[in-house]
């Protein structure tokens, strides 16, 4: 039986952090004049979370002030892994935000995606979903991106 994806030019971004490898997985994908963006957060280079929420007695998040800081590190990821295929957030036709507090990021969602896009409204498809847990306990927002880039 032939793999069906031997076929496909796939290309992968990576920012090497820790978790490419213990996880398994690209930052990106390109195929084609589409780029898939995995679940982006607020890390530093080096794959320290920025912005941590303070977590309860039972590890869970004890507030979302951290909301506005961690979703603009997001956005900044996103851009890093974007331009390695000489793509920029203008070229985001899609995203989803998913979230742990829903008011605390519509809330401070407009400000932000307005400074990251560099438009009021920007031309995104966007979805918000909460959700009860991400990845890492002080992890408070992760967000999703689909970009196309100029057919050639």
């Amino acid at each position: 039986m032939t793999n069906p994806s031997a076929t496909i030019d796939k290309q992968a971004a990576y920012l090497g952090v820790p978790w490419e490898d213990a996880y398994g997985y690209a930052q990106a994908i390109k195929v084609g004049n589409t780029i898939r963006v995995s679940g982006q957060l607020s890390h530093d280079d080096q794959g320290k979370l920025i912005a941590p929420a303070a977590l309860d007695a039972h590890g869970r998040p004890a507030d979302f002030s951290t909301m506005e800081a961690q979703m603009r590190a997001t956005y900044a990821n996103a851009a890093k892994v974007l331009a390695q295929y000489g793509a920029s957030l203008d070229n985001v036709v899609e995203e989803t935000l998913y979230v742990l507090d829903v008011d605390a990021a519509f809330a401070v969602a407009s400000k932000v995606r307005g400074e990251a896009y560099d438009v009021a409204r920007p031309m995104v498809a966007s979805n918000l979903i909460g959700v009860s847990r991400l990845a890492f306990p002080e992890q408070i927002i992760e967000i999703t991106f689909t970009a196309l880039l100029p057919e050639t």
